[in-house]
């Protein structure tokens, strides 16, 4: 589980195609503390770390499959591509976003970037089969970020991108047409069960 607060931006060194396919993320996480086989939300999507690299160089690598690089936005990631991280909560930390599983559910297209006030406003379309899981005021996660919908219009709904999510995130380099990875949220997602039967 994850709050949807990024604490890193690493960058993708290295991509190796083997079957599934191998990448490698720079980061400035002090590896010596992650283990092998823990979870890192690399732009959202939760990954299994499987290499690492030490304290003089600090990278890790996970292994996407198939599946992964179809439903999210790995599938683009060429070297150099910037990724926002999160290592998992533990018990006790502050929930200071909301609860990120870091299963994504599709990917969702950047259809508009403008400045408002100090912030940015940023319009997004998301996939019909998942509009009605979200709601004005609701939570998602993109590209790993627990972000507040502000308003939902038919299959677009927007958010405000303060200075400081701009500045420790990926999106101040969004921009109309970009892609990212979308996850809905976890109570829309079960409330919606319950009153389907």
């Amino acid at each position: 589980m994850f709050t949807g607060i990024v604490t890193d931006v690493g960058h993708v060194r290295h991509i190796e195609k083997r079957g599934d396919t191998h990448i490698v993320i720079a980061t400035n996480y002090d590896v010596a503390q992650v283990e092998i086989g823990a979870s890192i939300s690399c732009s959202g999507v939760c990954m299994t770390v499987v290499d690492k690299g030490g304290t003089n160089d600090r990278w890790f690598a996970v292994t996407a499959s198939g599946e992964t690089l179809f439903k999210t936005t790995m599938g683009q990631w060429k070297t150099g591509d910037r990724v926002n991280l999160e290592r998992p909560m533990r018990v006790g930390d502050e929930l200071g976003g909301h609860i990120v599983t870091g299963h994504i559910d599709s990917v969702a297209e950047v259809m508009l970037v403008v400045p408002e006030g100090e912030s940015t406003r940023m319009s997004f379309q998301a996939p019909a089969a998942l509009s009605r899981f979200i709601a004005s005021k609701g939570s998602v996660a993109l590209d790993g970020v627990s972000l507040t919908v502000n308003e939902v219009d038919g299959l677009r709904f927007g958010v405000n991108i303060i200075p400081h999510t701009t500045k420790v995130t990926t999106f101040g380099k969004v921009k109309p047409g970009s892609k990212v990875n979308l996850e809905i949220d976890l109570l829309a997602r079960y409330v919606a069960r319950l009153v389907k039967g």
